[in-house]
């Protein structure tokens, strides 16, 4: 049997697979290119792309845009046919502009979450650019779709649907984060499902909806599948792969980590987070670490007050300074046991899904 293709506009993922977006630099045009080229969607993720740019540390805005660019032109000449999509946070400060950059570069899909991303149709008008906006409620599915529904006449071309199993920026509270039960991720998605209904008979459109959020192996693909998602959205397993584009000790990191290392931490973005825990959140528990270098990334960030930098702390990481920076993980990250290539991966996830589907 053959899984469910994942329809994106005309273009088809024969894995319906999305390939979460891991900033900073963790996903890139080597690890998205990977995985379209295996038949998923391949996600770089636009958060600080520009930090190894000549110019990141005086022109942070224009070395991020020049870079978003590069890494779009570099992913297409590695997957020529496959499908390539950038992850852009709302809260980012240049957010409008990096997005009108990946549409003249004529990026898939644009994928936005860490905020309503209101205007993101009128960007991509009259563009081959697909659109999902990150939800974690059907709630918030409806709001930001009834939006585009009446401002653009637009709906969204796939919704990504977030649990509170994922990794990095959570959109939810550390109160449901620790609640019992926590939000079940089938139950959201089901919400979710029924919440986009409305639109899609207006519209006569389906719109594929994504699960995503602790989502490890075929199982959990065949249980989202089942429930009626077109498809999931992985982002833990892809950091243990050769084509990730993360220093090969942040890969480690995830193959060496135990259950109880990973915890929620507090973002400078408003948000929780979920890492892997080191020296770095040790420091951070006894006090905060002065910001010496402020990126002007995040519209929610006040250096006086920011416990930590988090662009700071992200690029340490991914350049292998790991004891000295912040390793966003989901909450499976311990289950990895070894680093693979993005092709052994996605085919030992098609064959269990098959399995378990069957």
């Amino acid at each position: 049997m053959k899984l469910p293709p994942l329809k994106l506009g005309e273009k088809i993922a024969e894995v319906p697979i999305v390939q979460g977006a891991m900033g900073v630099g963790v996903s890139l045009s080597k690890l998205a290119a990977a995985v379209a080229n295996a038949g998923g969607v391949g996600v770089i993720s636009a958060v600080q792309i520009g930090f190894e740019e000549p110019d990141f540390e005086t022109n942070n805005a224009e070395a991020n845009e020049n870079a978003l660019r590069k890494h779009i032109r570099k992913a297409r000449e590695l997957s020529p046919k496959g499908i390539i999509g950038v992850n852009l946070m709302v809260a980012i400060n240049n957010y409008t502009e990096m997005a009108k950059a990946a549409v003249e570069e004529k990026i898939d899909l644009i994928v936005s979450g860490a905020g309503l991303p209101k205007d993101l149709p009128e960007i991509v008008q009259g563009t081959k650019t697909k659109i999902a906006p990150i939800v974690s409620s059907g709630k918030a599915a409806a709001l930001i779709t009834k939006l585009w529904d009446k401002r653009f006449n637009y709906i969204p071309d796939l919704v990504v649907v977030e649990g509170p199993e994922a990794g990095g920026h959570l959109g939810f509270s550390v109160e449901d984060l620790n609640a019992t039960p926590k939000p079940q991720l089938d139950k959201i998605v089901e919400d979710v499902i029924d919440a986009l209904k409305p639109f899609e008979e207006k519209h006569n459109k389906k719109i594929p909806v994504i699960a995503a959020g602790g989502v490890f192996d075929g199982k959990d693909i065949a249980k989202y599948l089942e429930i009626g998602a077109a498809g999931v959205q992985m982002a833990t397993r892809f950091v243990a792969t050769e084509e990730c584009d993360a220093d090969i000790r942040y890969k480690e990191t995830y193959v060496q980590s135990q259950q109880q290392d990973i915890q929620l931490v507090k973002s400078p973005v408003g948000m929780p987070g979920r890492a892997i825990h080191n020296d770095f959140l040790k420091k951070l528990e006894k006090s905060n670490i002065p910001v010496t270098k402020c990126y002007n990334c995040l519209k929610p960030c006040e250096p006086k007050n920011t416990p930590y930098c988090i662009s700071t702390a992200l690029i340490n990481a991914v350049k292998g300074n790991v004891q000295e920076g912040l390793i966003f993980s989901g909450t499976n990250a311990y289950r990895i046991d070894k680093i693979v290539s993005v092709k052994e991966l996605m085919a030992q996830l098609v064959e269990e899904t098959k399995k378990a589907l069957a």
